[in-house]
């Protein structure tokens, strides 16, 4: 009896192992051309999708520096910052002894003075010379009639030949007389500017002396050095009390802290679909986990080499292309109680172009 069983049973599980393999066989060609399928569609989705996002890890933190210094010369009286010391804009950052500056000015209003009051003098002095005019113009007239009197006395013997002569001759000279203060005048004339009754304050003497009290005014209010811009100041450990600060001498920095953004630079070939305002995810290295909002702010019009000082000469024969670089600057959206962005700090950038392919774009 178990003979028997066991001849039935053997048959049996040939031909379930033999259909098993069939079964292999047949799901073979399936998986295989199934995953191709998968491959396919997964290279078409990521191409499709691909080519939106641009990511640039060669960027970093620009901040607004301003370097310190003066267009006066002078000894430094006082220093009221410190080294890395937070200003607002408008702060005292520096002062220069006044006290020379403050002589300058107070000779140049003294001079301002003087001028006002020698061209007024000049106005009274061209009125004076007209009344001299007319005096000697009436002395002339005298004359004249005298002489008249003389030439008709002289031929019937009245007068002498001489004091006929006299009369003559003192006519001339007071003719000559008021010739000469006429022509004295006319200059004091021209040196008011043909209007004796001119406003002295429009004179050019008057604006020469107005222009050096003005100079010397300003230099006076340049040895005080106020913060441009709210920031940090640093390097000021190079500036001392007593020490002489030659004019557009560096005296130390000043970074801002509010005018911050970032400068990305892209290779040449990454730009295709960049515009301005498109949004911008970034991150800093210095701060893991955080991340910003940003925007393209603009595009340089020209790439990184451009304004170096020896830039790269094309015209050799062993020419091998590189593939340039053009600045992005991008506007960074900050908000109370972000860490503090420092000037120098590498970021990572992934601008969204927004751009999706097609399957034109195969074609």
């Amino acid at each position: 009896m178990s003979q028997s069983t066991t001849a039935d049973t053997a048959p049996r599980v040939n031909e379930a192992v033999v259909r098993r393999r069939i079964g292999r066989r047949a799901l073979r060609p399936v998986l295989m051309l199934g995953g191709i399928l998968v491959v396919i569609v997964g290279a078409s989705y990521y191409w499709l999708t691909g080519g939106r996002y641009v990511s640039i890890d060669d960027a970093y933190v620009r901040a607004a520096k301003e370097v310190i210094a003066t267009d006066v010369s002078g000894i430094v009286q006082q220093v009221p910052v410190k080294e890395g010391q937070r200003v607002a804009q408008g702060d005292i950052l520096l002062r220069l002894d006044p006290r020379p500056f403050e002589i300058a000015v107070a000779a140049a209003k003294a001079n301002v003075g003087g001028t006002i009051s020698g061209l007024n003098a000049m106005k009274l002095e061209y009125k004076r010379m007209l009344r001299d005019v007319e005096v000697k113009q009436a002395q002339v007239e005298s004359d004249q009639a005298n002489f008249d009197r003389f030439a008709a006395l002289v031929k019937s013997g009245g007068v002498t030949r001489s004091e006929y002569d006299n009369a003559r001759f003192q006519l001339a000279a007071n003719q000559q007389s008021v010739n000469a203060l006429k022509t004295a005048a006319a200059v004091q004339l021209a040196r008011l500017g043909g209007d004796p009754e001119v406003d002295v304050r429009t004179m050019s003497d008057y604006l020469q002396a107005q222009a050096r009290l003005d100079e010397a005014q300003r230099q006076l209010d340049h040895t005080i050095i106020h913060a441009p811009f709210g920031g940090v100041v640093t390097q000021v450990e190079t500036v001392q009390p007593g020490m002489y600060l030659a004019a557009a001498t560096a005296a130390f920095g000043l970074v801002s802290t509010d005018r911050i953004w970032i400068e990305a630079n892209p290779k040449e070939t990454e730009l295709t679909h960049v515009k301005l305002g498109n949004p911008v995810h970034l991150t800093v290295d210095t701060y893991p986990g955080r991340s910003w909002k940003a925007a393209v702010e603009s595009i340089a019009p020209n790439s990184g080499s451009e304004f170096s000082i020896l830039p790269a000469q094309n015209t050799s024969g062993n020419w091998v292309k590189v593939v340039q670089r053009i600045p992005v600057r991008i506007s960074i959206e900050r908000k109370d109680g972000d860490p503090e962005l420092r000037a120098g700090m590498s970021v990572e950038v992934e601008i969204d172009t927004g751009h999706r392919r097609s399957w034109h774009d195969l074609f």
